[in-house]
């Protein structure tokens, strides 16, 4: 990249700092979940269109696109911002109501995405790319309010619970070449990937009686929910190092009121893992243990399964992109971290890495626990400005020189599916059903998966 280049991004991001760092503040005062960002998908979206974009909204839900022509032949590179938070009622920070907070810093995606956006109005920087681009602020990265976001899908509001996914599905991203996104962090680096997940509710069906008077006469799903959860610690030392597995249950709901035996206990888990057979193995011994703890105590359990969110592969050619941009952007004495690491934390960029040439590195500028109640940011420019500067060097390096190295990217790439093929796969995962059959004559028969929405159960190959 020529030194004319570089200079012409940094002045032109440079020129809207303020704006930037402004926008970081104000969005780290109004965390919302996803699928309900609708404060800051208005905020993001009315600052896109006082700098001249025309959106395309996803409707019915929060989020938006917006494509960059540059009027000469080339791919089409995405870079997304996330609108949610996480929600960690500890935080000094967070919303006394909901309790959500930008502990998860998706808050500097969008200001950073606002920083691109700005950046690109500069014809000097445009002047020397080929292609297109496609800037999107898209919800719902965090895989949490398992049951909100069942209900919304029983509305037909969403298909999929992860924003890329659903994003993917409305075809907001079609005719994407490449995709990146940068995620905050204590430090600039990036590592091969994470593990994906399958989302589970989980409901436990017991009968209700007198807590005192009659407790005989009823079937306790918060003790059959414990004996699962029991069950399934049992089997960990069965997870193999390899597959990266995790199981986090939390309970949503333990019982109605105290002097009752708890007729329904509800919980909410991932099965995380390094692969799709290591999830999918894994899924049905954990399965297998929670029937174990409703069938110990006579009472019948639910095991909903959703599609959750497939494990990320960093294309190696663009994590070199990044790196390489990296080093021309960071202050004097800073470096990039390349590792070889494999995160146990998962998203959905994952979907798009396996269609698409994709990397999620990190951007230094926070510090504490990530979704923890000490996150903070220490250091706005480093996170959001560098960071602007450092995504626009990247999408400088692919698309310049006639997109050359977009170009040789894109065609040694080869994708796991294809677009349509990995929402059939996805729509396969879905199950549920109550898993325990009881007989009269006490014979209690077990199905480990139950099939909706003609999926195959969860059988994953």
């Amino acid at each position: 990249m020529k030194d004319t280049q570089l200079n012409a991004i940094c002045s032109a991001v440079d020129a809207y700092k303020e704006l930037i760092l402004a926008s970081e503040r104000y969005l780290w005062t109004i965390p919302e979940t996803g699928y309900r960002e609708v404060k800051t998908s208005a905020y993001v979206a009315e600052q896109f269109e006082k700098l001249g974009y025309k959106l395309t909204y996803a409707e019915g839900i929060t989020g938006f696109i917006t494509r960059i022509e540059t009027g000469r032949e080339g791919p089409e590179v995405l870079i997304l911002g996330e609108l949610d938070s996480i929600i960690c009622p500890a935080h000094p920070d967070a919303d006394p109501v909901t309790g959500a907070v930008h502990s998860c810093g998706h808050h500097a995606q969008c200001a950073t995405l606002i920083g691109i956006a700005a950046a690109l109005t500069d014809p000097a920087v445009l002047k020397e790319l080929s292609g297109s681009i496609r800037l999107c602020a898209v919800p719902a990265e965090e895989l949490l309010e398992i049951e909100f976001r069942s209900e919304l899908k029983k509305q037909g509001k969403i298909k999929y619970f992860g924003g890329k996914s659903e994003f993917l599905h409305r075809g907001l991203f079609d005719g994407v070449d490449l995709a990146f996104m940068v995620h905050a962090s204590s430090s600039y680096a990036v590592q091969n990937g994470s593990v994906g997940c399958i989302a589970k509710n989980i409901i436990y069906k017991g009968r209700a009686a007198h807590a005192g008077g009659a407790p005989w006469g009823g079937i306790n799903a918060l003790y059959a929910a414990n004996c699962g959860l029991n069950a399934v610690n049992a089997i960990r030392e069965t997870f193999k190092e390899a597959d990266l597995i995790r199981f986090h249950p939390i309970v949503t709901h333990g019982g109605d009121m105290v002097n009752a035996i708890p007729e329904t206990a509800r919980l909410e888990s991932y099965v995380r893992g390094s692969s799709f057979k290591a999830i999918a193995e894994n899924n049905k011994k954990i399965d297998r243990a929670l029937i174990g703890g409703a069938l110990s105590l006579g009472a019948n359990i639910e095991i909903i399964d959703i599609p959750g969110y497939a494990p990320l592969h960093n294309d190696p050619a663009m994590m070199d992109v990044a790196a390489e941009a990296a080093a021309m952007v960071l202050p004097e004495g800073m470096t990039f971290k390349k590792t070889g690491a494999f995160s146990t934390g998962s998203t959905d960029m994952g979907d798009l890495s396996a269609i698409m040439p994709v990397v999620q590195p990190y951007a230094g500028g926070v510090a504490g626990k990530g979704h923890g109640n000490d996150y903070h940011v220490v250091d706005p420019e480093l996170l959001c400005v560098t960071n602007a500067k450092w995504q626009v060097t990247m999408l400088s390096l692919l698309l310049g020189d006639g997109a050359k190295r977009a170009k040789e990217i894109v065609a040694g790439f080869t994708p796991e599916f294809t677009k349509e093929d990995f929402l059939a796969y996805q729509d396969s995962l879905n199950a549920s059903g109550d898993r325990i059959a009881y007989g009269e004559d006490g014979v209690a028969a077990v199905t480990l998966a139950r099939i909706s929405e003609g999926g195959n159960g969860g059988n994953l190959n």
